[in-house]
């Protein structure tokens, strides 16, 4: 059985009115079929019905990260569990007239937190300026002539016309190829390049390893082929990646071990605090000094320097890629990367 794609009728757009009998393999069916159940033609649309399609169905572009506002990206870097610690530490100092180390432990934790935000809001504004460079552009049919046009404005039902060194613009029906390879790795991990055919499906063969599909993000390697839209945007098989990438990030491992160590620092912290002033009431000595001298041994366990040596050998780990030219845009991410296995 052939997977049940259903295309221009995502269950999305039954809330807009499509009815559920207009679901069809889309890998299986003719070249006339595609054309009458995504209610275009050879010529491709006009430019009446891509407007009203393109209003219907939006942009066609994968979903992006809401993008945060300055203090928020400030507040975010201080959310550190360690540099919340060392502010309380600080705070500690400070009201108990320790100036001097109150200074350092604030000095230490700012220095922490805007090294992190530099860096962090530099790599941001650098994958903003290559996605500026972009300007992919796409050979489509509207009204029987050929026209170049930006991805973004590609709807279900364009014809689109693909030839070598071509990007797949959106997810594609080939209706017509001529000795076509595709590269489909950013999709499937598979190197080497895909030959593709305009004949319907014949066989289950799964959706991604269809003959006669193209998918959003692979890119044409050698050949000539047209096809025509049945997913745009957040609907393609990309988009769907894209999707997941853009929700919150998840934790990592080394968000989880910064947490782990603070938790076990703030108990070991408590504990001598809470040892040291049972001596000291014992004793029969003063409340209030046994109380400050405490805490000063509390001040003297935090480690001021970590999350500053913490962060600059991230920042050190995101500038060596800089020099490969990746961009790290969570300074986070570098321990994860250098832990993968291949």
């Amino acid at each position: 059985m052939h997977v049940r794609l259903h295309g221009l009728f995502h269950k999305k757009h039954f809330r807009l009115g499509m009815s559920q009998d207009l679901k069809f393999d889309v890998s299986a069916v003719s070249e006339n079929e595609i054309y009458s159940r995504l209610k275009t033609s050879r010529e491709g649309l006009s430019d009446a019905e891509a407007r009203r399609r393109l209003f219907r169905y939006g942009k066609n572009e994968a979903a992006r990260r809401e993008k945060r506002k300055l203090l928020h990206e400030i507040y975010v870097e201080f959310a550190n569990p360690l540099i919340i610690l060392l502010l309380v530490l600080g705070t500690f100092s400070l009201f108990f007239s320790d100036k001097f180390s109150a200074v350092i432990i604030y000095v230490m934790a700012a220095m922490s937190g805007l090294l992190s935000f530099f860096q962090e809001h530099r790599a941001e504004k650098a994958v903003e300026k290559l996605n500026a460079l972009v300007r992919v552009m796409a050979a489509v049919l509207r009204n029987g002539q050929l026209k170049e046009l930006k991805i973004n404005d590609l709807v279900p039902g364009d014809v689109v016309s693909l030839s070598a060194g071509d990007i797949v613009p959106a997810d594609l029906r080939l209706v017509s190829s001529n000795d076509l390879f595709v590269s489909e790795s950013s999709l499937t991990g598979e190197s080497l390049p895909v030959e593709k055919f305009s004949r319907p499906v014949d066989e289950a063969r799964g959706f991604l390893k269809a003959h006669n599909l193209l998918f959003t993000g692979s890119s044409v390697v050698s050949g000539t082929g047209s096809g025509v839209v049945f997913h745009t945007g957040s609907y393609t098989e990309f988009g769907k990646i894209s999707d997941s990438l853009s929700a919150n990030p998840v934790e990592t491992g080394f968000d989880r071990g910064i947490k782990d160590f603070t938790w076990l620092m703030i108990k070991a912290i408590l504990s001598m605090v809470a040892i040291i002033l049972a001596i000291n009431l014992l004793d029969r000595r003063d409340f209030f000094d046994s109380l400050l001298f405490a805490l000063a041994v509390a001040v003297g366990l935090a480690p001021e320097t970590l999350p500053m040596i913490v962060t600059v050998n991230l920042s050190k780990g995101a500038l060596d890629m800089s020099k490969k030219k990746v961009v790290v845009k969570r300074l986070d991410a570098i321990q994860n990367f250098g832990a993968m296995d291949i």
